[in-house]
């Protein structure tokens, strides 16, 4: 994509409103140092050197004392002239200072205009254009690590070594159709075929690894289960330290989920309580139940509760019964009431359930719990280590590889039977899908949509 210059400036703040000791007003375009001029009644401004200014209106009064830098294109990070305007942070101050410039002749850029301008210029990438929409929003460490290790270039550098793999292939092939009658290398067939299966087995375990730590980019999400007054919300409260969800005696007093998010090894661990599962004639508290079930089908971890108090009855089988469906998900079994006579069969419990990859817990929910649940989950957290593994956090990324593996595998079966014209034909369809990771050719209807996501002053 050649680069391309906009025939306006635009302006926004950067940084967003409040009571903070700095705001941020940043320019991009032609006239970006015209109008900082103009604010500043200032003429020379050495390019990337911070310089203390006066910032007037239109009217001539004074605004404010800034520090003003201007980097000059295509040294900046859209790739046209850009003016950074650190004022006094607040409300007011930034909106006038915003205003001033637009009266200077700046226009107001829109959601990720900036951004927007940085790919159309060659600043960036689609790879860092969706890492740096990953990096604002992370929440955690994990995926502050991972995106920013995007946002450097290596997903870029991951598929720029594709493509070139991919090229030499098609050359390959290419030479092998033109040349077939030829004294070419006996074994350039067999080296393809090796080449072309290393490149496949690289593709599917970078898409394994996106798919299966996607909760270690967005977080953990864990729902605590079981029958009515076993504990939940008890539980919850232990967890957080406060006295965040209803505790009765009374059966099925929670009637919806309950959210709260704690860090928790570095990554953020969102905890839901849930109402308690069980057959009721209620219409209301059957609706908390079935968001119950939806809370456990969509969770990463799920804290199953038994009350040691109590004998099995036919409550908790039907919460045994729920597990087993859930298998594949990281399942901890928590046996609460751990200071009351033992009435509980544990060991029935247990050899119900596949192997847990997390020993039960004995605990007391009146009683702080975090420390023994930090020490039961630790293992779990302490293995992930996405930063050390390329991940594709954006589900089209995922997709765009998943295409690419599919065309190359097709390309394998016409390798096999040296159907060279098809083999070329699958190569060129895993180059356009590789590429649409990175810079693909790209509508605007497409790029106006992808940029609209951004905040403003992005």
């Amino acid at each position: 994509m050649t680069s391309t210059t906009s025939p306006s400036t635009i302006v926004a703040i950067a940084t967003p409103p409040g009571l903070g000791a700095i705001a941020i007003i940043k320019m991009s375009g032609p006239k970006s140092l015209e109008v900082l001029q103009h604010l500043s009644k200032k003429r020379a401004f050495p390019p990337r050197q911070a310089t203390l200014v006066s910032i007037y209106d239109a009217q001539g009064a004074l605004l404010d004392q800034s520090l003003a830098l201007y980097f000059r294109a295509p040294h900046s990070y859209t790739g046209e002239d850009v003016v950074e305007i650190q004022c006094h942070g607040g409300v007011m101050v930034a909106k006038l200072i915003l205003q001033a410039c637009l009266q200077a002749g700046a226009h107001l850029a829109q959601g990720g205009e900036f951004s927007r301008r940085a790919f159309l210029n060659n600043r960036m990438d689609l790879s860092q254009v969706e890492a740096l929409s990953g990096l604002i929003e992370a929440t955690h460490e994990n995926g502050v690590k991972a995106m920013a290790k995007q946002l450097k270039g290596a997903l870029k550098d991951f598929v720029h070594s594709i493509r070139q793999t991919l090229l030499e292939l098609l050359a390959s092939s290419e030479v092998l159709i033109d040349y077939a009658e030829e004294d070419l290398p006996l074994d350039l067939n067999t080296h393809m075929q090796t080449k072309l299966q290393q490149t496949l087995s690289k593709l599917q375990n970078t898409l394994d690894i996106s798919q299966s730590k996607r909760a270690y980019l967005e977080g953990y999400r864990l729902s605590i289960i079981g029958k009515p007054n076993v504990g939940k919300s008890s539980l919850l409260n232990a967890l957080l330290l406060e006295e965040r969800a209803l505790v009765s005696e009374i059966a099925g007093t929670t009637r919806d989920t309950i959210e709260e998010v704690i860090n928790l090894h570095g990554s953020s661990l969102r905890i839901v309580d849930t109402a308690g599962i069980r057959a009721s004639e209620d219409v209301v508290e059957n609706l908390g139940i079935a968001k119950s079930l939806k809370s456990m089908q969509e969770s990463d971890i799920i804290l199953a509760l038994f009350d040691l108090s109590e004998p099995l009855d036919q409550q908790d089988m039907h919460i045994l019964d729920l597990l087993k469906t859930q298998a594949h998900k990281i399942l901890c079994i928590v046996f609460n009431k751990n200071d009351c006579p033992l009435q509980l069969d544990t060991q029935f419990i247990l050899k119900a359930l596949p192997p847990l990859r997390i020993p039960p817990l004995h605990l007391n929910t009146k009683e702080p719990c975090l420390p023994l649940l930090k020490n039961a989950l630790r293992p779990l957290f302490e293995s992930d280590n996405p930063h050390d593994s390329l991940i594709l956090s954006a589900l089209t990324q995922q997709q765009a590889l998943a295409q690419t593996i599919s065309h190359l595998q097709r390309a394998t079966h016409t390798l096999e039977s040296l159907e060279l014209e098809l083999f070329s034909y699958h190569l060129q369809d895993a180059l356009a899908s590789i590429a649409t990771i990175t810079r693909p050719y790209q509508t605007e209807e497409m790029l106006n949509a992808l940029f609209a996501q951004f905040c403003l002053g992005k």
